[in-house]
């Protein structure tokens, strides 16, 4: 690590206040321009820290940085993955608040929940098949920190990669029952399409991206929970989002989710 644990509780707070108060702060690369990614995932577990102790749970996690534009946008080579937190789940039935979002845009992604626990390394996509209880529509709302999305690798990661809040659909569908990487995606807002795609957009196969999340996540001797949610990697286009906007979303053999902003 590059940062000096002053430094690295600094930026937590500032991370912190931030999401508290849905404010937007200077990019943590122009504050800290020595920061490694490592150093970035210390802030966001610190980060997810003081959210447990202010009483969320985590329910899961998310991957990000799936599409190889985005990758070539931000200067890596692989994704990079955050914590969904019990405070982020909204139920279909819901509105969101907008006032507790900075700058929120929408993805549709597929969902996996877990029966079973998974620790990399070594994990495989059949043993990913074999721990997974079902896969389910849904939308993450993605909302950075940083002020006008002006992110690198960095900015992101310590941001808990973007994770804003997310919805899932109620319909579940048994993994051998679908083919992911082929299943196609329609996104709509207030009723016109917005983006098409299908499950090969993340990783060229979401079981791919799970795969990355295990073992990464195995390499810093952490698991996937049985019970766990595992948003796997937006499909289509990644859309701003403003007040009042209803969202739907429906993939292939999957059904469909939806989603307001009040």
């Amino acid at each position: 690590m590059n940062l000096s644990e002053t430094k690295i509780n600094d930026l937590v707070n500032q991370l912190y206040q931030a999401w508290e108060s849905a404010c937007q702060i200077q990019p943590i690369t122009d504050s800290a321009p020595n920061i490694t990614v490592e150093d970035a995932y210390q802030i966001q577990l610190k980060l997810m820290a003081k959210r447990i102790a202010q009483g969320e749970s985590v329910v899961g996690k998310k991957i990000g940085i799936t599409a190889k534009v985005v990758m070539n946008m931000l200067g890596v080579d692989q994704p990079d993955f955050g914590h969904l937190m019990s405070g982020m789940e909204f139920q279909e039935s819901q509105s969101l608040p907008f006032n507790k979002f900075c700058q929120p845009k929408g993805e549709g992604e597929i969902a996996f929940l877990l029966k079973k626990d998974l620790k990399g390394p070594g994990i495989t996509r059949d043993q990913i098949i074999d721990a997974t209880e079902c896969v389910m529509p849904a939308f993450e709302i993605v909302d950075s920190r940083i002020q006008d999305w002006n992110i690198k690798i960095q900015d992101t990661v310590a941001d808990n990669a973007s994770a804003g809040a997310f919805v899932i659909g109620s319909s579940r569908t048994r993994l051998k029952s679908i083919d992911l990487a082929t299943c196609g995606i329609v996104l709509k807002k207030n009723g016109e399409i917005i983006g098409t795609g299908t499950g090969a957009a993340t990783l060229d196969h979401p079981l791919n991206a799970v795969a990355w999340l295990a073992n990464t996540l195995g390499s810093l001797g952490m698991s996937l929970k049985a019970g766990e949610i595992i948003l796997s990697g937006s499909l289509s286009v990644m859309f701003p989002i403003k007040s009042g906007d209803n969202l739907e979303m429906e993939i292939e053999g999957m059904g469909k989710t939806v989603c307001h902003f009040d």
